[in-house]
């Protein structure tokens, strides 16, 4: 199926045969997606894997990813780490059911969940916890979560200039600007992890996955 989005054409995939052509057969055709404001602004100027184009900075980014970040390796060795959190978001989760009849929220508890994952694989600590955080923390769980919940939103926000090219630099709801204060805390917050790293401090000592953690940075570079 052909839909026209404003300016751009598009392309659905409306069934598994034509899908499977897409993302496969012809995925060098249609890897590189239209550029978006968003991933303009909080994606360092497109530079993530999923908006760059096809080039080889990303086919370099790809071989990181896959055989650093992702790969059966790394995967084991975080195995307990994630095995710990979870036990430890049931052991939380246990006494608020047992002793009261109120809702238990849940998508805060897993969301700090991951929060605490991706912190001890990553940064070598937790935000929260018995330990609490740091003083040298790259961001508060607050902030942490503001910045993801930010990111899922204004990524899925219609931007008139996504639609319409010339029209860019109408910021009508003011996403624009939220984009710009997201992309600020987000660098203060890898640039924080990042000097931690380059000066040999505690954090990197700490890290549970020592080539997780020199990979991300590189990549945060």
């Amino acid at each position: 199926m052909s839909l026209r989005f404003g300016s751009f054409p598009v392309v659905v995939g409306s069934s598994a045969k034509v899908a499977e052509v897409l993302v496969k057969t012809q995925d060098l055709a249609y890897l590189d997606q239209s550029r978006m404001a968003c991933d303009k602004h909080t994606v360092y100027n497109y530079s993530g894997m999923l908006w760059s184009h096809y080039e080889p900075y990303w086919r370099q980014l790809r071989k990181l990813w896959v055989t650093e970040l992702l790969s059966a390796r790394q995967l084991h060795l975080t195995e307990r780490v994630r095995a710990e959190e979870v036990r430890a978001m049931l052991r939380d989760l246990h006494p608020a059911t047992s002793t009261s009849t109120a809702a238990v929220v849940l998508k805060e508890r897993l969301l700090m969940a991951t929060l605490n994952v991706i912190s001890r694989m990553v940064l070598g600590k937790k935000y929260v916890g018995e330990d609490g955080a740091g003083s040298d923390a790259a961001a508060t769980p607050e902030e942490f979560r503001w910045m993801i919940e930010e990111i899922f939103f204004l990524n899925g926000a219609l931007h008139v200039g996504d639609m319409v090219s010339w029209l860019g630099w109408l910021d009508a709801h003011g996403y624009v600007g939220r984009m710009k204060r997201l992309a600020q805390s987000s660098t203060g917050s890898s640039s924080t992890c990042c000097a931690s790293t380059a000066s040999g401090g505690d954090g990197r000592a700490a890290c549970s996955c020592p080539g997780t953690w020199s990979t991300c940075c590189c990549i945060c570079v």
